[in-house]
């Protein structure tokens, strides 16, 4: 065990954890934060999605000594407070069902849009192409995401 210390929405935590112990089991464990979640453990559903220093991350997979001084941002983080563009968007297109998978969409939706501003509708369904939804909400999300860009 060591003490490690995380930046995670902008507050900086030490923790004593092993260095390969997975960022997720930080943030659910250690600082008691409920999002992002556990899905499949093998960074293929994107529900424990992440940024690091403004990139999309999965957290299930991503050992906690590899980060160093990098920040962590959560959906806890992501509008500094407030509702960012995309969680708007979201909800006014009505997208959540079970919400399980909403985490790692919204994530990566934000970075995406960040780099992208004025995606085309291909842009947005190949930046979401890794992302997993059992409820079948892909169309209302993707026009969600379209909806942000035009924010």
């Amino acid at each position: 065990m060591a003490k490690i210390s995380l930046n995670v929405d902008g507050r900086v935590h030490a923790i004593d954890a092993d260095g390969d112990m997975p960022l997720l089991y930080a943030l659910r464990d250690d600082l008691g934060l409920k999002n992002p979640r556990f899905g499949c453990g093998l960074a293929q559903c994107g529900a424990c999605t992440v940024l690091v220093d403004g990139e999309p991350v999965r957290s299930c997979i991503t050992p906690v000594d590899s980060l160093g001084t990098s920040k962590v941002t959560t959906l806890a983080g992501l509008g500094h407070g407030k509702a960012h563009k995309i969680q708007e968007a979201f909800i006014a297109e009505e997208v959540p069902q079970c919400g399980y998978c909403l985490n790692g969409w919204l994530m990566t939706a934000a970075a995406f849009l960040e780099k992208t501003p004025k995606p085309t509708d291909a842009q947005i369904r190949d930046a979401m192409s890794g992302l997993k939804c059992r409820c079948g909400t892909h169309v209302a999300i993707l026009r969600a995401i379209k909806r942000a860009a035009l924010a």
